[in-house]
């Protein structure tokens, strides 16, 4: 990813407030290792509400549509971090929407842990893989830290070298996003309903 690229990803992260921690942990030519931490004065519970509304904080330059309205996180084992695409309005009526699936969901306990397997943005077109594990840990003073790590390993067709440091940065936007909209006022940060399915 060219230089350009990386400086506006910095600059992005630095308008939505950079996480307290964030690093590449590891780093090799099958795959790489990407940590972000961030500390909020919520609730685990209050977090948790907003982490499953990727729609109110998501990058939407990091979607396929660039609209984040249409992003949902089901919950569940077998669930999905999805996308529904905009209706193409030469379709037939009755057509089913386009979608996309970032991830899907592996392990959820609620308030505590979400962990979720894809290939993010351009990788979905390699054959690699990654794991999302996202972290709440109560703090005292009613604080939560939220803990997000990235690996990401198979056959790669771009040097890891210069990928895991663009993905560093991607994943630390979205973590300085969600970090921004639970310190703006609660109702704020408020889930939103979940889009309609893909058929509708």
């Amino acid at each position: 990813m060219g230089a350009a690229i990386r400086i506006g990803l910095a600059a992005a992260a630095l308008a939505w407030g950079l996480p307290a921690h964030a690093e590449v942990v590891d780093s090799a030519e099958n795959g790489f290792t990407v940590r972000q931490s961030t500390e909020v004065a919520r609730s685990p519970e209050e977090v948790w509400a907003a982490l499953l509304a990727p729609a109110k904080w998501w990058d939407p330059a990091h979607t396929w549509s660039k609209d984040a309205s249409g992003l949902y996180i089901d919950a569940q084992a077998t669930g999905c971090f999805c996308e529904l695409l905009p209706r193409d309005p030469k379709a037939p009526e009755g057509a089913r929407r386009g979608s996309v699936e970032h991830m899907h969901v592996i392990h959820v306990n609620p308030n505590k842990v979400l962990l979720m397997e894809g290939a993010l943005g351009p990788m979905q077109g390699q054959a690699v893989t990654g794991k999302l594990a996202v972290v709440l840990r109560p703090l005292d003073g009613g604080r939560t830290r939220i803990d997000w790590e990235y690996t990401v390993g198979g056959y790669f067709r771009m040097k890891v070298a210069d990928l895991a440091p663009a993905v560093d940065g991607v994943i630390g936007l979205q973590a300085g996003r969600l970090a921004q909209l639970l310190e703006a006022p609660a109702a704020e940060a408020a889930a939103p309903a979940r889009p309609a399915a893909a058929g509708q």
